[in-house]
């Protein structure tokens, strides 16, 4: 990883009222921690800040970091955390990890992807990316920005695990071995959509069925009288003949 020049100044504000006046005035406060030296409040340029992160490809930035008015000229630090304003997105505060050329570091990188999935490609399958960063171990002149995994030759049902991995020199990648990556699953199959349509065709049977059996059982009352007055109407010439007998 190739170390970029950021200038910074000592910071005396530490209540929350001087933070807010100092990002006000374009700076962000920030603090720097190391073996070699005790932790120290900084400030840098919002902007300067801002430009240099925006250019990286994530936010692991190894800086030659210049304080004003320090009796080291220079310190080369990682840019250990970020924070941004929840809504804004604006760089809120840095910590920066002092280190020494010699020093092995460990920090998360991400992961990308390169290529189209042959599953993917050939088969319909589904490319599932699983894991988004590694840890990765070295010195940090040799510090990847991120690990690239080509995925053109992935089956459906086949995966890479860590251990497939291939790391840069000098770069040693942490984490078990067998943990996956990425990997390609297969399509799902049309019927998995299906039964919802099943399931309302059932409902159109059994309501269609309902409403057979209320025509059934359920006549109007209308219906039911016109039919009570046909039978009785049939019944009306027995029982006049049979009053003529008695």
């Amino acid at each position: 990883m190739k170390s970029v020049a950021l200038k910074a100044y000592p910071r005396s504000q530490v209540q929350r009222a001087e933070v807010t006046k100092l990002r006000a005035a374009g700076r962000v406060p920030a603090t720097i921690y190391g073996r070699q030296a005790q932790p120290q409040n900084l400030e840098v340029d919002y902007d300067e800040i801002s430009t240099l992160l925006h250019r990286s490809v994530s936010e692991n930035v190894l800086v030659d970091l210049s304080v004003v008015n320090d009796a080291r000229a220079k310190r080369l630090a990682l840019v250990q955390d970020v924070q941004h304003h929840p809504l804004s997105g604006k760089v809120l505060h840095l910590d920066l990890h002092e280190v020494a050329e010699t020093e092995k570091v460990t920090i998360s990188v991400p992961v990308e992807t390169t290529g189209e999935a042959s599953g993917v490609k050939n088969a319909g399958g589904v490319l599932e990316h699983i894991l988004f960063k590694l840890k990765v171990r070295s010195l940090p002149k040799d510090l990847p920005e991120q690990i690239v995994v080509d995925v053109t030759a992935l089956e459906i049902g086949k995966s890479i695990h860590i251990g497939d991995l291939v790391p840069p020199s000098g770069v040693e990648i942490l984490g078990e071995k067998s943990r996956t990556v990425v990997a390609v699953a297969a399509p799902r199959a049309e019927e998995e959509a299906t039964p919802a349509d099943g399931a309302k065709a059932a409902d159109d049977v059994e309501m269609t069925k309902e409403k057979k059996e209320e025509g059934a059982e359920g006549t109007s009352p209308a219906k039911a009288d016109a039919k009570a007055g046909d039978k009785k109407a049939d019944a009306k010439p027995e029982a006049k003949a049979e009053a003529k007998k008695k």
